[in-house]
């Protein structure tokens, strides 16, 4: 076998092909940050003329699969770590292998012990099951997402997998709480109301169901839009109201969402929910500025924040952490956990809070350990808690 280390990669590759124990491949770490192809994965098939290697190459705005004969796999790789990507992580049964290539062609195989167990089927799989169809769906016309024959556009496929993730989780969340068969939600910060109309349609047509469904949004050309297009799709119990999170006049609350609310206005949302005492509360948080600003560690912590992108990103966990906990100290049971994969967005964590105890003052234990947690990172206050001493 070859000394370099990107050759060994694509005979290993092709030796799992033949001994028949490989599991799958994924190329990724684009070489060219502009080419419109993003990542690639890979797993064998089985079709009328055989067994084949399939590829599916997610661009941009579309992802295209091809179908190559095990021969073909020798040349499709060298072409593709010349050409589009820098690392690879191939997994089969006996072993794991891992390619990493710098910028400058400096190539390095890291090879691991077998993480997967069993071999995949080879069926050709079909298009995964939508929980929102987009034929015939006047909301998904009228929004941009599909065209007049139903079909979803190139450059919504993005926009449509989230609609359909985002779908998921609330149903699996919904699954978790006992609600009245007409509950009552509120979307804060709606926007363009993606999200608010699949989440009703599912919830009626679906679930069946007979929510209330506000939208909160603040810019009033997208709340006569919304409003326009939920009466021609038939959606008497959906509304969009013109507002922002703070200012919103909410009736009785079941559900409060709000989703990519930058910064604080995410606790803002938080708080709304915890106020109207709302079962559930769902938040995709965006930014996270003011933790950031106050981050000054103690000891050997200051090594690590003294980089940017590592304070950033310390913030980010931070913030959300102390999100669920102050949460917890008020009667809910949180969980965190990623929302879409990074490729399709990186506003991918989602904070689900579900109110499980009734309590007349907050939970001192949890209460402590947020002390704690603050005062190793230097941090004074988090917004949320100021908003809570102050309105609860």
């Amino acid at each position: 076998m070859s000394d370099n280390p990107i050759s060994q990669f694509i005979a290993h590759t092709i030796e799992s092909l033949e001994a028949k124990n490989f599991v799958r491949l994924a190329l990724f770490n684009r070489r060219d940050k502009n080419n419109t192809l993003r990542t690639a994965s890979a797993k064998v098939i089985s079709i009328k003329k055989g067994e084949r290697l399939s590829f599916v190459l997610r661009h941009q705005t579309k992802d295209i699969t091809q179908n190559c004969m095990f021969e073909e796999v020798r040349s499709l790789l060298e072409a593709m770590f010349a050409n589009d990507f820098l690392q690879a992580d191939l997994f089969t049964l006996s072993a794991n292998y891992y390619l990493t290539i710098s910028p400058n062609g400096t190539a390095k195989l890291r090879i691991g012990p077998a993480t997967e167990t069993m071999q995949p089927s080879l069926s050709h799989d079909k298009e995964k099951a939508r929980l929102i169809a987009p034929e015939e769906n006047t909301y998904l016309y009228r929004l941009g997402i599909t065209t007049s024959e139903g079909k979803v556009k190139n450059d919504m496929q993005d926009k449509y997998r989230q609609i359909n993730k985002y779908v998921e989780i609330i149903d699996g969340v919904l699954k978790s709480v006992e609600m009245d068969n007409s509950f009552s939600v509120a979307d804060m910060g709606a926007g363009k109301g993606y999200l608010t109309f699949a989440l009703y349609d599912y919830l009626v047509n679906v679930l069946h169901k007979t929510p209330s469904v506000v939208g909160v949004e603040l810019r009033k050309e997208l709340v006569d839009k919304c409003n326009t297009i939920a009466k021609e799709s038939g959606f008497g119990g959906l509304s969009f109201a013109e507002g922002t999170i703070v200012d919103a006049k909410l009736p009785k609350l079941d559900m409060l969402i709000a989703l990519h609310a930058c910064d604080t206005a995410t606790d803002d949302a938080i708080f709304m929910g915890m106020k109207a005492n709302a079962k559930v509360i769902v938040v995709a948080p965006c930014c996270h500025k003011q933790i950031r600003k106050q981050i000054n560690p103690v000891g050997n912590l200051s090594r690590i924040t003294q980089f940017g992108i590592l304070k950033e990103r310390q913030a980010e966990l931070l913030t959300d952490g102390l999100r669920a906990l102050i949460m917890e100290a008020y009667g809910y049971k949180t969980n965190v956990f990623e929302f879409i994969a990074t490729e399709h967005t990186p506003k991918n964590v989602l904070i689900v809070g579900i109110k499980q105890r009734e309590l007349a003052t907050p939970d001192p234990k949890v209460l402590e350990q947020i002390a704690d947690i603050k005062k190793v990172y230097g941090i004074e206050y988090h917004q949320l808690e100021k908003l809570l001493e102050k309105g609860m």
